[in-house]
């Protein structure tokens, strides 16, 4: 296979982000809420009125995104794609300016091997000019040359309108699937 320019979100792709919000509210608030409450919803669509704020203001905390935990999978897979392909990372943190030098700095621990030039922080991904994207949300597909692949997370399982991958272990044949359909169209 020919090396590819491959596209990888943080949040919910890379990192556990979910996982460490429903420990804060469910520690906060005595609550019991599990990730299969939100199926196709976000913690704040799903919280009592009262809560919402607090879900809001909590991924603009700086340090929120410092120490979070790996998407299973997501470590061993990643050093397999750096090993064989251009890998990039972009993250939408656009949205949660605080988390720019805690990603940033994640991203130097756990993944030394992809350079800071290639790591983009952007809200709209439709910029980027890669074979591949992988990111949980469905609208980060919008205008994309490559091909999207849907990375399985509560908040998108309503969407069936792309390539759905449902862990890491998928990542490998789904890209290998879909250049075995591109090779058959320009052989």
């Amino acid at each position: 296979m020919k090396k590819l320019r491959i596209a990888v979100d943080m949040d919910e792709v890379l990192t556990d982000s979910l996982g460490k919000q429903l420990r804060a509210y469910n520690q906060r608030y005595a609550a019991n809420v599990s990730p299969h409450a939100l199926h196709g919803l976000e913690l704040v669509d799903i919280v009592p009125e009262e809560h919402q704020q607090w879900v809001l203001d909590m991924l603009h905390e700086p340090g929120f995104f410092a120490d979070l935990e790996w998407i299973p999978g997501a470590r061993e897979e990643m050093e397999k794609l750096c090993a064989e392909h251009n890998i990039f990372i972009a993250t939408a943190a656009t949205e949660f300016p605080t988390s720019f030098v805690d990603k940033l700095n994640w991203l130097e621990r756990h993944l030394p091997q992809i350079p800071r030039h290639r790591v983009i922080f952007c809200g709209d991904k439709s910029i980027l000019d890669v074979d591949y994207l992988i990111d949980d949300t469905p609208q980060h597909f919008a205008g994309l040359r490559g091909v999207g692949l849907l990375f399985d997370a509560p908040h998108n399982r309503g969407d069936k309108t792309h390539y759905r991958v449902q862990g890491w272990s998928e990542v490998q044949a789904a890209i290998a699937l879909h250049e075995a359909k591109r090779n058959q169209k320009h052989p």
